[in-house]
């Protein structure tokens, strides 16, 4: 229990096919709010930071928020720094106490990118933390990091020669998901997944979860998708909560800071605990 390496959290999941909310905070309200929520839900969690949060607040402050808010909890959680192209940030956030990372490299040639992957792994296995890799963008700008360009598809055989030589612990394919809000809904290569983890046994992570139906969440977690990420949605939660909030104290005149960030709280709550519910996640922690 308590902060455990993503391996850890993600082999039961991938094994008997459930999966874990990996939800992107960006304060200590939604870091504090999604950990309780893991608490009251006995869900593992995995909180995400992305590099816009890391260089806004600053790795230290975001560390000791992390450390003081895990301090005694009793369900697995860990520490993920989502989707960064910089090595230097990388090394940063691995030597402050993340224990595991994306590094994006998706838009460099699929060599290039596998050669640098390989040196990141190194990196965090000397520190004991988990690394996450994918050789496509996928579609959208999440935090100022991607593109809405779609980027191409690269073959089977590409994705399992990354796989094989860079040996990441986490692997996130593109399967016609995007980050942000959904214009449509989305045409999704669900058989991606199973081919992948037919031919190569390794937890899938599924971006751009905000939005996709549940039905859409229990296919793709039955196919090995145990680790699904969670930006937009909580963003919108936060802040139309927040709206909402402000829109009633400005009818009554009543102007209570702490009210505003319990309603808030309660509702980042609400919405994590109800993807815990629906990824199966939930009351998988004892």
């Amino acid at each position: 229990m308590g902060v455990a390496p993503l391996t850890e959290i993600l082999s039961g999941p991938f094994a008997h096919r459930y999966a874990v909310p990996a939800v992107n905070v960006f304060n200590d309200l939604t870091m504090e709010a999604v950990l309780a929520a893991a608490v009251e839900k006995r869900s593992p969690l995995i909180v995400q930071t992305s590099v816009k949060t890391v260089k806004s607040i600053g790795s230290d402050v975001l560390y000791a928020m992390w450390t003081s808010m895990t301090a005694g909890i009793e369900v697995p959680v860990a520490l993920h720094l989502d989707h960064c192209p910089e090595r230097d940030v990388i090394t940063e956030c691995l030597r402050r106490g993340w224990n595991s990372v994306l590094f994006d490299a998706s838009k460099l040639p699929v060599e290039e990118n596998m050669r640098q992957t390989v040196e990141v792994v190194a990196e965090a296995r000397s520190h004991g933390a988990a690394v996450e890799g994918e050789i496509e963008s996928i579609t959208g700008v999440e935090d100022g990091v991607g593109s809405d360009t779609a980027a191409a598809q690269q073959s089977l055989e590409v994705a399992l020669e990354f796989l094989r030589t860079t040996r990441v612990d986490v692997f996130a394919p593109a399967i016609g998901n995007a980050h942000g809000s959904y214009r449509q809904a989305p045409v999704l290569d669900a058989q991606r997944v199973s081919d992948i983890v037919a031919a190569y046994p390794v937890p899938i992570a599924l971006h751009g979860g905000s939005g996709l139906s549940d039905e859409q969440f229990h296919d793709l977690i039955s196919r090995g998708c145990a680790k699904v990420n969670i930006s937009t949605a909580l963003k919108e939660t936060f802040m139309k909560s927040g709206l909402a909030f402000l829109e009633t104290a400005a009818e009554r005149d009543t102007w209570d800071p702490p009210s505003l960030f319990r309603a808030v709280r309660r509702d980042v709550v609400e919405l994590t605990g109800s993807l815990m519910t629906v990824f199966g996640s939930a009351g998988r922690a004892g």
